[in-house]
C-alpha cells in the first residue's frame, strides 16, 4: 500500500432521490491509518476524478468518528459498515463505496433513515418521562440485569441491521431487528416497562415480529456486538405470552 501512494475509490452516486445512480472513480494519495472517512475527505478537498475530470464532492454523513453516532453508515466492499472505524489498510482496493440500499437516497451516500425513525416511533423505544420536574432517582435494577440491558443501550441506530437483514426491503413492512432489541430494553426498564403491554401489542401488529426470517445476519453485521437475535428470540416468547394471556382474558 506505502508503495503505491494512492488508494482508489470507486463511488456508487446518486444526484438526487429520483436520479438514477452511477460510479465514479477517484484516486486520493495514501496517508498511514487513514480510514474511508478520510478517503471521502482527500475527494471534498480536490474534487476531481481519476480521469483527471473537476467534479463535484462526494457527499456522505458523519459526525463523532468514533463509531458511536452512527451517522456514517454505508456500504464498503459489499458489507455494511461505518465508515469511520473502516481502516483503508484492512480494505481490498479497489475501495467500493456505496450508501445502504434499504433506505431512500437523498444525494450519493446520504440517506434517508426516516423507516428506522418510525419504526422506533411506533413502538415507544423511550422511557416515558414528561420532564416537568425532578422525579428523584429512579428505581433501582439489579447488577445482573443492568449489564445485559447495557449491552442493548449501545445501538446507534445506524441502520446497518436493517441493511444486513434480507426481510427488510421496499417489499416488506417489517420493522427490523434494531426496534425489537429496543423493545426488549425498555420493557426490562422499571419505569418503561409501564408501556410494556403497548409495546408488544405494536409487534404483534402487520411487519412487526412476525417478519423475522432468522437469518442472523444482523446479529453478525452490528458494529457494537449487540445480541440482536436473543433479543428477538426473547421478544418472541414475551409476544406470544402476551397473546395466550389476551385469550384467556388475563
Amino acid at each position: 500500500m506505502a508503495e503505491t501512494k494512492m488508494i482508489k475509490l470507486i463511488v456508487t452516486r446518486q444526484d438526487g432521490p429520483d436520479s438514477k445512480p452511477y460510479t465514479e472513480e477517484f484516486e486520493v494519495p495514501y496517508r498511514p491509518n487513514m480510514n474511508v472517512i478520510s478517503a471521502l475527505m482527500e475527494i471534498q478537498r480536490n474534487p476531481k476524478n481519476a480521469k483527471g475530470d473537476s467534479t463535484t464532492p462526494v457527499c456522505w454523513e458523519s459526525n463523532c468518528l468514533e463509531e458511536v453516532c452512527g451517522a456514517c453508515s454505508m456500504v464498503i466492499n459489499g458489507k455494511p459498515r461505518q465508515a469511520c472505524s473502516a481502516l483503508i489498510d484492512k480494505l481490498e482496493q479497489p475501495v467500493r463505496v456505496a450508501p445502504m440500499s434499504t433506505f431512500p437516497v437523498v444525494r450519493d451516500l446520504v440517506i434517508n433513515r426516516q423507516r428506522m425513525f418510525d419504526s422506533l416511533k411506533r413502538v415507544k423505544a423511550w422511557i416515558p418521562i414528561d420532564g416537568t420536574y425532578d422525579l428523584g432517582p429512579g428505581p433501582r435494577m439489579a447488577e445482573s440485569k443492568r449489564q445485559w440491558a447495557y449491552e442493548l443501550s449501545k445501538c446507534m441506530t445506524c441502520g446497518v441491521c436493517l441493511e444486513a437483514c434480507p426481510n427488510v426491503n421496499d417489499r416488506s413492512s417489517f420493522i427490523g431487528p434494531a426496534p425489537i432489541s429496543q423493545v426488549r430494553l425498555f420493557n426490562a426498564h422499571p419505569t418503561g416497562e409501564m408501556n410494556k403491554e403497548e409495546r408488544l401489542e405494536a409487534l404483534m401488529e402487520d411487519g412487526g415480529i412476525e417478519g423475522c426470517g432468522n437469518s442472523q445476519n444482523c446479529v453478525r453485521s452490528c458494529p457494537k456486538g449487540i445480541p440482536l437475535t436473543t433479543s428477538i428470540a426473547a421478544i418472541n416468547a414475551d409476544t406470544t405470552k402476551h397473546l395466550f394471556k389476551k385469550w384467556l382474558g388475563m
